[in-house]
């Protein structure tokens, strides 16, 4: 039987599993344009079907070659809800009557796959193992994953899987395990540290500076160690972790239409890894540049030549107070210090490209499912866009939080206020009454300046990003107006920082919102979408 010009075959609906239906089906080439000699072209392989199945109009994503292997693979592996309706067209040749029956006849055949699957390891775990090889080796794993054999062939068939990878290493720090895992790592790491200022004495220590102005320079009060890497940095971890996992674990499957849980981790991982380069640049940006390189112009040239164009803080103060910390082992502290924070650094910018893929993957799906003006479903995408968005606002906020606690700090060093504390409080007080060097103080080379500026635009343009993509046209429209205020207003603190006698003033109000906006992203405005949804 033919219909437009191809070979079809009817549902036999005899009761088969989806892999006993379609090698029939493959071998027999239903779907297939008739030969120029008005005869079947043959079976189907894995190449052409793919290319049949991306080929058609409707589907805009596609499919990968992998996945349509694994049909015709001797496995337990099934067919996802989305790609029954794909290979429904291609049996169907196009018929909507006959793709409507081939779409049901492939879902009952998936159907009669799971149940199978399922008896199969329900006899499995009771059939005693016959050698110790066996019982250490079940038949499937909770994901349906086949024997060893089978996943060698897959890894075979991935190819690049078995290559190191930076992208998806960097990916499994924030999505396996706990999300407290890494936060906690940061934490320990930063506390280390504190530790050792302690034993060294620089944890607490002043130095007269040439002008007679004393400073407090030591490691616990300087608040772009321990303000950024006690608290912001772990709650950005923490925030990040939780959005990658949703997104991941149920956000994208249920989206995507992914039946099968595995097809959707390896599109994710697919995602992951064509940012592959962008991983590896900010790598190397952040080990070698504002970890290495930094580290020699900052702390060890100087502290091998005895001074410098660089304010004197807890990683110079051997130059000064000789008595306190000596060279080598200020040498050895600031190293192990400078080598943390270029690897805290790189995974702060990982955090932010993971952002932007899980943005740039919830558009794509959404520009897939425009055909599928379900009520239902465009529900369930406005509300994983809000969540989306919601997690990136709060860790945009800590970002910019980041960058303003360097900058502070930074400018502290080269103002005459004695302690940060003091700087600070001064001048909010200079709203009131002239104070005379609330702003004045030494110029020295602060390339903390640079770096902040530089955490500042990548973290903006994140945000920017997600509201464009996910705000535009939907009902996240209003709250993102707030959002964008509030960061508006901390950048515009961030670069007022020591411009004028009384900036403290509009920092410390895009704080006090920015604070507010982590507990409350939406400012008191909830969609109707989240009213049921975990904050």
């Amino acid at each position: 039987m033919f219909k437009n010009g191809k070979l079809f075959l009817p549902p036999p609906r005899d009761g088969s599993d989806f892999k006993e239906l379609f090698q029939r089906l493959a071998a027999a080439g239903a779907g297939r344009r008739l030969g120029k000699d008005g005869f079947p072209a043959g079976p189907w392989t894995p190449e052409l079907l793919a290319e049949a199945i991306s080929q058609i109009d409707s589907n805009r994503i596609g499919v990968d070659l992998r996945t349509v292997q694994l049909w015709f693979q001797e496995n337990e592996k099934g067919i996802s809800t989305a790609n029954i309706r794909w290979l429904a067209r291609v049996f169907g040749c196009d018929d909507p009557v006959a793709t409507s029956e081939w779409q049901m006849e492939l879902s009952a055949a998936q159907s009669r796959l799971t149940a199978r699957r399922r008896e199969s390891k329900r006899e499995a775990g009771t059939i005693a193992p016959t050698s110790p090889d066996a019982a250490l080796t079940p038949a499937f794993d909770d994901n349906g994953t086949g024997s060893p054999a089978e996943l060698a062939r897959d890894t075979d068939a991935r190819g690049p899987g078995r290559r190191f990878s930076l992208a998806r290493r960097s990916e499994a720090l924030f999505s396996r395990g706990s999300p407290l895992n890494l936060p906690a790592s940061v934490f320990a790491g930063i506390t280390a540290l504190g530790f050792l200022s302690y034993i060294t004495g620089i944890h607490n220590v002043t130095y007269t500076r040439a002008d007679g102005v004393v400073k407090q320079v030591g490691f616990l009060w300087a608040a772009n160690w321990t303000f950024v890497f006690m608290v912001f940095l772990p709650l950005f971890f923490a925030f990040v972790s939780e959005l990658v996992t949703f997104w991941k674990d149920e956000g994208r499957s249920k989206l995507a239409g992914h039946g099968d849980r595995k097809d959707s981790d390896d599109a994710w991982a697919r995602n992951v890894e064509a940012s592959s380069y962008s991983y590896w640049a900010v790598f190397l940006i952040c080990v070698m540049f504002a970890g290495l390189f930094q580290w020699i112009g900052v702390c060890l040239i100087p502290l091998l030549n005895g001074g410098g164009e660089y304010a004197i803080d807890w990683g110079k103060i051997a130059i000064v107070r000789p008595e306190i910390i000596s060279a080598p082992v200020a040498i050895v502290f600031t190293g192990l210090a400078y080598l943390y924070m270029c690897l805290c650094f790189y995974l702060f910018f990982a955090g932010l490209i993971l952002l932007y893929t899980v943005v740039d993957d919830l558009w794509r799906i959404g520009e897939a499912s425009k055909d599928q003006p379900e009520v239902d479903y465009r529900s369930e995408l406005n509300e994983a866009g809000f969540r989306v968005m919601r997690w990136i606002f709060r860790s945009t906020v800590l970002g910019i939080l980041i960058a303003t606690v360097m900058k502070l700090q930074s400018s502290y060093l080269a103002s005459n206020g004695t302690n940060i504390v003091a700087w600070l409080v001064g001048d909010l007080s200079s709203a009131w009454y002239e104070h005379d060097d609330a702003s004045s103080g030494f110029s020295y080379r602060l390339p903390t300046q640079y770096s902040s500026l530089l955490i500042v635009i990548s973290t903006c343009f994140v945000f920017l990003y997600g509201a464009i993509r996910s705000g535009v046209g939907s009902r996240l429209h209003v709250p993102l107006w707030k959002m964008s205020a509030v960061v508006a207003l901390l950048v515009a603190g961030y670069l007022l920082i020591g411009a004028f006698a009384g900036f403290s003033i509009l920092l410390g109000a895009g704080v006090l919102f920015a604070i507010y906006g982590l507990f409350d992203p939406w400012f008191g405005r909830w969609p109707a979408s989240e009213s049921q949804s975990v904050t």
